[in-house]
């Protein structure tokens, strides 16, 4: 469960006495159940919506999308519904499917502690049969996007007749997502005794309007939120549809170098589907979740200290006040669309003075979350490319060699195979080097152990979802010769992809022993044995003398000018140039310095 307004325990901008949410007229199982969750203060947009929600009012929220106002409207819904009514009293219109399941987990554990109570996520690419279901049953909340609203409304499938409440969520984001008339359409096949909450980020002279419209009589409340992360975590992001999730995260945790990891997801569902895949997928990963007991979380906990597990799978909730040092990196699998969520899920990693890395998953339709993050953390996550085939392949044999080397250093176990392998040698007439290929084969197994470069259906999906929406059907542009730069000159180091370097690695480095600044820094070309440094071509000689001792992940960089790129020797030349293969294809995208906006 991912609720995105887990209240703040350090009051902002608040008298001292602050109302606790029994005070603000919440009670009996609706109190139990937030209480149940951990809910102690409640957050200024809470304490000052609940109380005019529950007095009947109509209200247009102008909070930043982490203030907590799910729990906000959702507590005074649930506290005045009438579970004997079975038709509809309750509808939560959100821009997007991943808000709106959300939304609906979280309506879902506020009402954990009530009976009968049906909550119904409605969204486009979920088959009509499920949502038909739930709704001859009937249902007491319904949680959906606009389009697929429309679309029962249309079919007569969706009775709104007996609507009493109506919640408008990241109203500005709807009407930048062309929602505009579709929530209009809503609205008036509304009842005109219903209670009405609008919330936005922004308020543009459209939700203005469509405020003064609706709502009679609205109190306006306007809550910022205060929000930051720790400057030594490191923030970056992928742009990957959902379905290629699960694909992509089982990349990135082949290439990256890390230790322990927690992998958040939005349901408890979701906990135990990704840690089995995971599993299944060779990493020793564990669930934790509201549901899981506590003792159970605790033995976790602990295998994720003491080494024994590297990965755990989590909602927001279970992850509550966990400090564990291994943790070197937190995913988010699914994005909060709340920054308060993201705060804590992030600062799970980089504690005490120690560096972290987090890494979300963002879907086409949530790139709009990311200026809120930027607004709320004052940092801007940068985008990651997904790893490529030669990447994973370059890291499985790296890790092939060091197998084969821990095994070589097992001197009596390799002794008594040494026998059998000549025994087989002697009968079979077959070259040790054969016999050796042939056991890879039986311990590699089925699985092939290097990835197929031309059958990479992966990155050709991960790449479609970064194109811009309008080119997404366009075929794909022929990549273009880089121009060559005649500010620039390229230099050769002997560290690679076998070394997991990273072209940050390769710039803080050189930048930190030869005194050189980020415009000093042209492209930078990873291969897997060296790499490839644009650096300015009238660089002084003492630079490179300052270089010449430096170690990037342990090994000497032994830095020097590239002979072998074009413009220079011709390759292969007697006098030392470098074989053409060794050289950066001209169709090669190299990797760029971002630049700043200035």
């Amino acid at each position: 469960m991912t609720p995105e307004d887990a209240p703040q325990n350090e009051p902002a901008d608040e008298s001292p006495a602050t109302p606790g949410f029994e005070e603000l007229g919440i009670t009996g199982p609706v109190l139990k159940a937030i209480r149940d969750l951990g809910y102690e203060t409640p957050s200024p947009i809470q304490s000052a919506t609940i109380p005019t929600l529950l007095g009947g009012r109509d209200v247009v929220g102008m909070a930043q999308t982490g203030t907590g106002k799910t729990a906000a409207f959702a507590l005074p819904v649930l506290e005045r519904l009438d579970v004997s009514q079975k038709t509809p009293q309750a509808l939560v219109l959100a821009p997007t499917r991943e808000l709106a399941l959300q939304v609906c987990e979280a309506f879902e554990s506020y009402s954990a502690k009530m009976k009968g109570v049906h909550v119904l996520p409605v969204y486009g690419g979920q088959g009509y049969g499920v949502q038909l279901s739930a709704l001859r049953r009937g249902v007491h909340v319904i949680v959906g996007t606009p389009g697929r609203i429309m679309d029962h409304l249309a079919k007569g499938t969706l009775d709104l007749s007996e609507l009493k409440y109506l919640v408008l969520d990241e109203a500005d984001e709807m009407l930048k997502m062309g929602f505009a008339e579709d929530v209009e359409q809503i609205l008036a096949q509304t009842p005109e005794e219903k209670q009405v909450a609008l919330f936005s980020a922004t308020m543009p002279a459209q939700i203005r309007r469509l405020a003064q419209k609706y709502l009679r009589d609205a109190e306006e409340i306007t809550v910022k939120s205060k929000t930051a992360t720790n400057t030594n975590i490191t923030q970056r992001y992928l742009v990957v549809s959902y379905q290629q999730k699960v694909d992509a995260l089982t990349r990135i945790l082949e290439v990256e170098n890390f230790d322990g990891m927690i992998v958040f997801v939005r349901t408890k569902n979701e906990t135990e589907t990704l840690a089995e895949k995971l599993r299944a997928r060779g990493y020793s990963a564990a669930a934790i979740n509201g549901d899981v007991p506590q003792v159970q979380r605790e033995r976790s906990v602990n295998q994720l200290k003491e080494s024994k597990l590297d990965i755990l799978v989590a909602t927001d909730v279970a992850a509550r006040g966990l400090d564990v040092e291994r943790i070197s990196h937190v995913v988010n699998f699914d994005i909060p669309t709340d920054t308060e969520s993201y705060v804590h899920r992030i600062g799970r990693t980089g504690r005490a003075g120690r560096t972290g890395d987090a890494i979300s998953f963002i879907t086409p339709r949530e790139r709009y979350l990311l200026k809120s993050i930027e607004k709320a953390t004052r940092q801007a996550p940068t985008q990651m490319q997904l790893p490529t085939t030669e990447d994973v392949n370059t890291t499985r044999l790296a890790r092939f060699d060091s197998a084969i080397t821990a095994a070589l250093s097992e001197t009596a176990r390799i002794e008594a195979f040494r026998d059998i392998v000549a025994h087989y040698v002697r009968n079979n007439d077959v070259p040790e080097s054969d016999v050796a290929a042939a056991l890879a084969v039986v311990a590699q197994g089925a699985t092939p152990l290097l990835l197929d470069p031309e059958n990479d259906p992966l990155t050709v999906a991960v790449e479609r979802d970064n194109r811009p929406r309008n080119d997404r059907d366009r075929p794909a542009r022929e990549p273009r010769e880089r121009r060559g730069r005649g500010d620039y000159a390229p230099y050769r180091i002997e560290v690679g992809r076998r070394h997991r370097v990273e072209p940050r690695q390769i710039v803080g480095a050189l930048a930190n022993e030869g005194g050189l600044g980020r415009d000093d820094f042209g492209a930078i070309k990873i291969n897997p044995d060296f790499s490839i440094v644009e650096l300015p071509a009238n660089m002084d000689s003492s630079v490179l003398d300052k270089l010449k001792n430096t170690r990037i992940s342990g090994q000497l960089i032994e830095i020097k000018p590239d002979r072998g790129a074009p413009g220079r020797r011709n390759a292969g030349s007697r006098d030392g140039g470098y074989e053409r293969r060794d050289r950066p294809s001209r169709d090669d995208k190299p990797f760029r310095k971002p630049r700043h906006k200035g």
